[in-house]
This record gives C-alpha cells, structure tokens and sequence, in this order.
C-alpha cells in the first residue's frame, strides 16, 4: 500500500510542511527586524536598571496564531482526527472484536479437557502473579484457591462487614439477591456459623441451626447460592468466578483488579473449571 494513501501520513506530512513554513517565515521577518528595525512607541513608566518596557499591542501574527489554534483545536475535537477518520486504537480494537469473535465461534462447545487445558493458560498469565502457581496464596498473600475457605476468620470478616467490605461498585458481585448487610450475626452466634462454613458445611449443630436461620434465605439450606441468586458459598462455581472477574474484589494484598472486557466468556467459564479441578485433585 502507497504510504501516501494512508490518512495519518498525509495528515503528518501536511502538518510537518506547514510547521517548516511557519519556521522560515518567522526567521526570515525577524531577522529583517534585526537589520533594519528602530525601536518606537511609548515607554512604560516602569522600567528595571533603565531597561523599560514600550506599550505595543500584541503582534498581528502572534494573535492570530493565537486565535487559529483554538479554532483548529475545536475542529480537531469535533470533527477532525481521530474521531472522524483513520485510527490505529480503532484498528486494533476493530481486529480484537474480530478475533474475539471468531475465538468464540471456535470453543462455542468445548470438552472438559479443553476447559481445563484453556483455564490453566489464563490462570498461569492472569492469576498466578499473586495467588501462586499452585494456587494456594503464595503464603498466605492472598487467596488460597485450591478450596473455598481458608479459615473461619475470612468468613467471620464477611459476616461482620458484609460484602460492601469486599469492596466491590454498590457492594456486592452483581448477584440478584443484592447485597449483603452487615452485622447479620455477632459474637458466639458469628463464631458458630463461621466455623460451620470453613468447615465444609460440617459439625457445629448450633451453626448449622443459625445458617439455616439466617444465612439459607439468600446462599440456599446447602450454601450453594440457590443456582446463581446469591454466592456459592461450597464451591468456586461458574458464576462466582464470573462475578469476581467481573468486578474485582478487595484482597489480602490490595484489591483485585476488574477483568472486564479482557477475558471471553468462555474463557471465564475455562477459568472457573481449572480452579474447581484444583480442589477436586485434578
């Protein structure tokens, strides 16, 4: 392709003679000045060590260059480049959407294997940085994810703040049953519920009582989230995986980020599959 053809060169070539023009002109006048220009006008009454100042109205080119660049600055904006013609930012998005979807149309049915082999690559780039290559939090850094909690305190937390302390946009993870208030449970009642969750949903009967109470209105009797209204508090299901990479999270070690728009669906859905296979001994 003629390089001529492309917008963004002529519009560099363009601007780059028009600035050697402007380069010359104004060299040329002022050295003309400098030769034969005599001083004249009328002298400010200030002046510093006898040097003074003359009382001259702003030169005509001077105002307007002045009033050019703001008309060219409005039509830039409005009507000019980028917004109206030839972009490398929208070239490379036009191919990104082209690609995504195409990588969409490729994995529209994958296998397990797929899902696992997919999910893994994503995690090692995207995820290992701070939960670890084995996923289980790099010491204690951040989130184990080889099973859903580490210890009760990470429930307690949550019981005490609600999910507002997760600190995600309104305090929740986009789930429909909302968010979480705090202060649900306190004292010996938190404590009981706390170590009944961290503990697979075992033991403590006067835990399993509260939960049934207080918590499996909105996370199910099982905890399991009544199929996507509310988090699945046994397993890193799909749509928890979705919901964090959606909007991020406050962590151990400062909050994670959002993954909006950087990861496909079925490349979140690879993602949750890996993570589950890490604590089924997969």
């Amino acid at each position: 392709m003629n390089w001529l053809s492309d917008n963004v060169n002529q519009l560099a070539l363009l601007g780059a003679a028009a600035i050697l023009i402007i380069v010359i002109g104004v060299a040329a006048k002022y050295f003309k000045q400098i030769k034969e220009g005599k001083s004249e006008g009328v002298l400010k009454e200030e002046n510093w060590d006898g040097i003074g100042e003359y009382k001259n109205n702003s030169p005509i080119g001077w105002s307007l260059a002045f009033i050019g660049t703001i008309v060219w600055g409005a039509w830039y904006w409005f009507f000019g480049y980028p917004l109206n013609a030839y972009s490398q930012i929208g070239e490379y998005n036009k191919e990104v959407k082209s690609y995504q979807a195409r990588f969409q149309s490729k994995w529209a049915n994958p296998s397990k294997e797929d899902l696992l082999g997919m999910g893994e690559g994503v995690y090692l780039v995207q995820c290992s940085p701070c939960h670890g290559i084995d996923a289980t939090g790099i010491e204690g850094k951040a989130q184990d994810l080889t099973k859903r909690f580490i210890n009760k305190d990470q429930v307690l937390y949550v019981i005490k703040n609600g999910s507002a302390a997760l600190g995600n946009p309104n305090g929740q993870l986009g789930y429909p049953m909302g968010m979480m208030p705090p202060g649900l449970l306190s004292g010996a009642d938190a404590e009981a519920v706390a170590e009944y969750v961290a503990n697979g949903f075992k033991g403590n009967d006067k835990g399993a009582e509260l939960f049934q109470s207080t918590c499996a209105s909105c996370h199910g009797p099982d905890g399991t989230g009544m199929n996507g209204m509310a988090p699945n508090l046994k397993v890193y299901d799909d749509k928890l995986i979705s919901s964090v990479l959606e909007h991020g999270k406050k962590g151990m070690i400062g909050r994670m980020p959002s993954f909006h728009g950087r990861l496909t669906p079925v490349q979140e859905k690879a993602v949750a599959t890996y993570i589950r296979s890490l604590s089924e001994g997969a």
